[in-house]
């Protein structure tokens, strides 16, 4: 579990933009957890709709942002049937949120709601979590790291035949002179890239590119995170 920089990682979707000729007034981010990647982005000029349907996530994502003086409208939604007043320019959802769903039938309506509300020319971002990395990497392995105020066991099972890994967290946390317990149980789903270009295009999104994690690289067999550049066809309007 290692510290994210979202500083670094919003400099990565902004120079997606940058590449695809881009300038998206309005981004969505699918996901949004503690609201991290949103205020980096709100600090880059961007108006920003973040959606989660973690309550307590949302209210530290609020606490952030008024701490941070950013303007950022966070909604309390599930993601794979999220409505919005209108269309954004850019939608983004990182961190592998996309194998956090998983039933395909459930992806399958993100992806279409992700059209539907995007502009005409506008982007699509996600990554994901691949094979790879949940065959060889995180399997049935054992994590755990010791800290100074958290530590933690992360313990993984993953089903070859139903691609579901499961995470079994287990947290300490000092309060004062003792530590607090408490459990965590994550699953995520393994897609292949194929699967997964496949669903977009029956979406009616086009595929622009796949790449390495935050590269423009193509990804390598040993790739443990890939990005998704999808684009809504410049002549389409929104759907039903």
């Amino acid at each position: 579990m290692n510290d994210v920089d979202y500083s670094n990682l919003a400099g990565y979707i902004e120079s997606i933009f940058r590449r695809y000729d881009l300038k998206p007034g309005l981004v969505l981010d699918l996901g949004c957890g503690t609201g991290s990647l949103c205020i980096e982005l709100s600090k880059k000029g961007y108006e920003m709709i973040g959606i989660d349907l973690s309550l307590d996530m949302l209210a530290c994502a609020r606490q952030k942002a008024l701490e941070c003086e950013e303007d950022i409208l966070f909604l309390n939604q599930d993601i794979t049937n999220f409505e919005l007043y209108g269309t954004v320019g850019a939608v983004v959802s990182l961190m592998d949120t996309i194998n956090y769903i998983t039933n395909k039938r459930s992806l399958e309506r993100t992806f279409k709601l992700v059209k539907n509300y995007l502009d005409p020319g506008g982007i699509f971002i996600f990554d994901i979590n691949t094979a790879y990395k949940f065959e060889n990497v995180l399997a049935d392995n054992v994590f755990y790291d010791i800290g100074d105020d958290v530590s933690y066991i992360w313990k993984n099972a993953y089903n070859r035949k139903s691609k579901i890994c499961r995470f079994d967290l287990t947290f300490f946390v000092r309060e004062g002179g003792l530590y607090r317990k408490f459990d965590e149980v994550h699953s995520e789903r393994c897609y292949s890239i194929d699967e997964l270009k496949e669903m977009i295009a029956a979406s009616g999104l086009d595929v622009l590119d796949v790449f390495d994690d935050k590269t423009f690289n193509a990804p390598k067999k040993n790739s443990e995170r890939v990005f998704f550049i999808c684009r809504k066809g410049i002549d389409e309007g929104r759907g039903e």
